[in-house]
């Protein structure tokens, strides 16, 4: 019994690793750049954030094992939580853009890694795809916090538009129905990313920015209207499948990938 309740906090111990280096990076990047009191909350609040929900998420589910792919996607969350601290903190002084720029990239390169070796390793669970999802979305907000300071609010659509969907589900609940795999929703989820992090990086002129952004803005809209109105028509054909929906409690319902690629 022992052995077994000792092989079970396995990956609870992870993620308390994973928060101690998180810790490791603000601390690294706080020295380097002299980060702001805006910029420690921040990091602080998204490590504690990160280590509770992931916590709750890995007691629910009863994973024996963390697997190699959620490690992978750890790392990235990590990431994550430098570049919002760094965010934060360009609110009350000028942070390197090219260190925001270096840590966006690296967590955007490994997007898609995590997947790829959850599928070679057999070790694809649905905690492991939400948790993907989840730091893809976050990363997209912060993004667009980011570039909105320099192109203006209506950026920040392109990063709420997943929590406006995840909060509209809750009061429409045909929208939990899970929806085909889409090469398409993959793409213009990585072209957000891609589309950020280059107006972001200050490397092009403001028009051909803001062009980039509004066109990366418009295929967002595009693929969530498309899979929304799928929802639909298969909610109106079937009615037994969006009852089945609205019974699943959202902690045990499936990622909802709209509009956002995942695993």
């Amino acid at each position: 019994m022992a052995l077994n309740n000792t092989y079970d906090a396995r990956p609870q111990q992870e993620t308390a690793v994973g928060a101690g280096i998180q810790l490791l990076l603000l601390a690294l990047l706080g020295t380097a750049i002299g980060m702001g009191p805006a910029g420690w909350l921040t990091g602080l609040a998204f490590a504690l954030a990160t280590w509770a929900v992931l916590a709750r998420a890995l007691h629910r589910s009863c994973l024996r094992s963390f697997g190699p792919a959620n490690r992978v996607t750890l790392g990235r969350a990590t990431l994550v939580g430098g570049v919002t601290a760094l965010v934060a903190d360009s609110f009350e002084s000028a942070p390197p853009v090219t260190l925001l720029v270096g840590l966006t990239a690296v967590a955007l390169l490994l997007d898609g890694v995590d997947g790829k070796v959850a599928r070679r390793t057999g070790t694809s669970t649905a905690l492991g795809a939400r948790f993907d999802m989840e730091v893809d979305a976050f990363l997209i907000l912060v993004l667009s916090v980011y570039v909105s300071m320099q192109l203006g609010p209506w950026v920040l659509l392109i990063g709420g538009m997943r929590y406006a969907f995840a909060a509209a589900a809750r009061f429409a609940p045909w929208l939990n129905a899970p929806l085909p795999p889409s090469f398409a929703r993959k793409t213009v989820a990585a072209i957000q990313g891609i589309a950020l992090l280059l107006a972001g990086s200050g490397l092009l002129p403001h028009l051909v920015n803001l062009t980039i952004v509004v066109l990366a803005l418009g295929s967002l809209l595009w693929s969530f209207g498309r899979d929304i109105r799928w929802l639909w028509r298969t909610s109106r054909r079937t009615p037994a499948a969006a009852e089945a929906a609205e019974a699943v409690q959202p902690e045990a319902a499936e990622p909802r990938l709209v509009g956002l690629g995942a695993r």
